[in-house]
């Protein structure tokens, strides 16, 4: 085994890639790849020389809590972000423990790349500090990515998961841009409704150019539509999700898992119902997190008159599908499934709405064209259609919900 390990680990298994697989090495340290990083923490912050065109991230898996917005305490399991600590040094792997514990976001830690990056994602699994007698294997899964190899897929049954005090390094290359999002595949069905997700998207190579569309310059834009269309001036990413709490406590007391009657009762948008969901600071952490935050996307939307605002919109929900609309303005949608809204023969397949429905698995880029002569102060809202799901389990005038502010 140690003869197969060492091989796996020197081994190239794409041109320029290699291929990290195995337990902690024999120095005590986390094996991070990344070009150019000497210190393990999949940046370049210690003086080396990033290469162009190169990311790189660091995350962990593990548990830890969040607060629904009646107070609720709820138990997850999730990702957090540990770029920027150093681990193949003798001090990493304290250090990424220590980090990486009881530090699960939900959602996840939001994954920005641009058209044509190398991507290096490192994945360590920490470990369920809560339930250790759990020793989940976890996965990043890249969903929608078209050129997946199956190594780097994350599916366990055609590529690698990661055992606890494991780490892997993933590659990418997004030649497509759009909106995608990402989550464990091992277990999936409990892994995602325990928090296991996040947003993932790629900015256009067209991003820099001057493309001008109903006489406004744009220089961002969600695709490389060749003639501005989808340009914007601000980006908001949004994921649907739910929880059932009655899941998430039996996954705590370490009872039977409710599969069977899986009923979600905590819609939120980004892990937050209304009215946490306009609220642009990280929610304050539950000290059972030791104090380390667990919310930290706002859904709180601001523009300026004239403006237009891409929201990338995703769904990862295990349950059902959810209905999304805007009150007072509407969304002009431009791409489904991080594909751009053109017919073959190139014609323009956008169009208007109040509201969009998604199912698991399914993303939308939708924009909001803010009128020039919209009133400072005016505020619309984006909430979920499905009327009873306006909630916070029994808390009425919350769950999926959340505000545009015109500044």
């Amino acid at each position: 085994m140690t003869t197969i390990y060492n091989y796996i680990k020197s081994v190239p298994v794409v041109t320029g890639l290699f291929l990290c697989l195995a337990s902690l090495p024999a120095n005590g340290g986390i094996l991070v790849q990344c070009p150019g990083d000497a210190d393990g923490s999949a940046d370049w912050a210690g003086g080396e020389t990033q290469p162009a065109n190169t990311k790189c991230l660091h995350l962990s898996s593990g548990d830890g809590f969040v607060t629904m917005a009646d107070g609720k305490l709820q138990y997850i399991f999730g990702f957090s972000n540990l770029t920027g600590i150093p681990a193949n040094v003798e001090t990493g792997t304290a250090d990424i423990l220590a980090a990486g514990s009881l530090a699960a976001n939900f959602p996840a830690p939001p994954i920005v790349l641009d058209e044509g990056d190398d991507v290096y994602l490192t994945l360590t699994n920490i470990g369920m500090l809560n339930r250790p007698d759990l020793f989940d294997p976890h996965s990043v899964h890249f969903h929608g990515f078209p050129q997946s190899s199956a190594i780097f897929d994350g599916l366990p049954d055609s590529g690698v998961s990661i055992n606890m005090g494991s780490s892997l390094t993933y590659y990418y290359k997004p030649n497509d841009p759009g909106t995608y999002m990402y989550h464990c595949h091992v277990e999936a069905a409990e892994h995602m409704q325990m928090g296991m997700l996040g947003s993932l998207y790629v900015r256009a190579g067209q991003n820099g150019e001057t493309h001008t569309y109903k006489g406004k310059n744009f220089t961002m834009f969600a695709y490389n539509d060749g003639d501005g269309s989808t340009g914007y001036d601000k980006e908001y990413p949004i994921q649907i999700g739910s929880f059932d709490s009655a899941f998430h406590d039996a996954s705590i007391d370490v009872q039977p898992l409710p599969f069977a009657t899986m009923f979600d009762n905590y819609p939120m948008l980004n892990g937050r119902g209304y009215p946490d969901t306009v609220n642009p600071d990280p929610l304050t952490p539950p000290v059972e997190n030791g104090e380390k935050p667990s919310q930290n996307e706002s859904t709180l939307i601001t523009a300026s008159p004239g403006e237009s605002v891409l929201l990338r919109i995703s769904n990862l929900n295990v349950t059902r599908l959810y209905t999304l609309g805007t009150l007072g303005i509407s969304m002009r949608v431009v791409g489904k499934d991080a594909k751009l809204l053109r017919g073959p023969d190139g014609k323009d397949l956008s169009y208007k709405t109040s509201s969009i429905t998604l199912g698991g698995g399914e993303s939308t880029d939708a924009i909001l064209d803010i009128p020039a002569g919209t009133t400072p102060g005016t505020t619309y809202f984006l909430y979920t259609k499905n009327l009873n799901y306006l909630s916070n389990d029994a808390e009425q005038f919350g769950g999926m919900m959340t505000e545009i502010r015109i500044n």
